[in-house]
């Protein structure tokens, strides 16, 4: 799965490379956690251009009748996301890229888990597979939510967890956020486990499991667990 990431990349590095026009106030994230607003982009239905915005961190379904059932929903597996009723609509229809820098797994060691920052040895930027969705209320109130699709961990990510974050090769991008592309069958075959080569992973402090800490601390690395 996956329940904290990191951002710290500054709006005008994020905006120039995934093409859309710059998130307003952005500042850097190092403990991002669900229920929480986060950077994505998105192409919506009957245009072309990549919007970027701030959405809630929890898959609310437009269906749903109470909108805590989002803090459920902050991950769904690739293998099934066609078919799960929360997200199957979304999948079809309103995929997004999450941006990202990083993001924090935790290794069970006896009684306790470890966390480990795991990010790209290029130290670039890059996106989760995303799904978003518009839930109103009967009062009018409306929140605008995403959902992460996982997949299971490449020869980097096992020895910590079973499971990663779908991190989308830049050339599919398009298709993922095509609103017109609705071939279930093509777009499973954009999320795939991410090159174990070309990521890296260390153990941090667990400041990083309180999700008020949000600083550089929470990713320092330690020295070999």
């Amino acid at each position: 799965m996956c329940g904290r990431y990191t951002l710290k990349a500054t709006p005008e590095v994020v905006a120039d490379q995934f093409h859309f026009e710059e998130l307003q106030d952005a500042k850097p994230r190092y403990n991002i956690a669900p229920s929480q607003l986060v950077a994505c982009v998105r192409v919506t239905s009957g245009s072309t251009t990549r919007e970027g915005g701030m959405l809630r961190w929890g898959l609310i379904p437009s269906w749903a009748k109470d909108p805590a059932i989002g803090m459920k929903l902050i991950n769904a597996r690739a293998e099934t996301v066609a078919e799960k009723p929360s997200f199957r609509k979304s999948f079809k229809q309103r995929r997004c890229l999450v941006l990202a820098d990083g993001f924090y797994e935790w290794q069970k060691e006896g009684r306790v888990k470890q966390p480990y920052y795991i990010r790209l040895k290029s130290k670039r930027p890059f996106v989760f597979a995303g799904l978003w969705d518009h839930w109103a209320s009967a009062d009018g109130k409306t929140i605008e939510s995403c959902v992460l699709l996982t997949t299971e961990s490449n020869a980097l990510m096992a020895p910590i967890h079973n499971r990663m974050p779908v991190i989308l090769n830049p050339d599919t991008y398009d298709d993922w956020l095509d609103p017109d592309q609705q071939d279930v069958v093509r777009l499973a075959t954009l999320l795939g486990s991410y090159p174990a080569e070309e990521m890296v992973a260390n153990p941090v402090s667990r400041l990083v499991n309180n999700p008020r800490f949000d600083d550089p601390r929470c990713i320092e690395a330690l020295a070999e667990c």
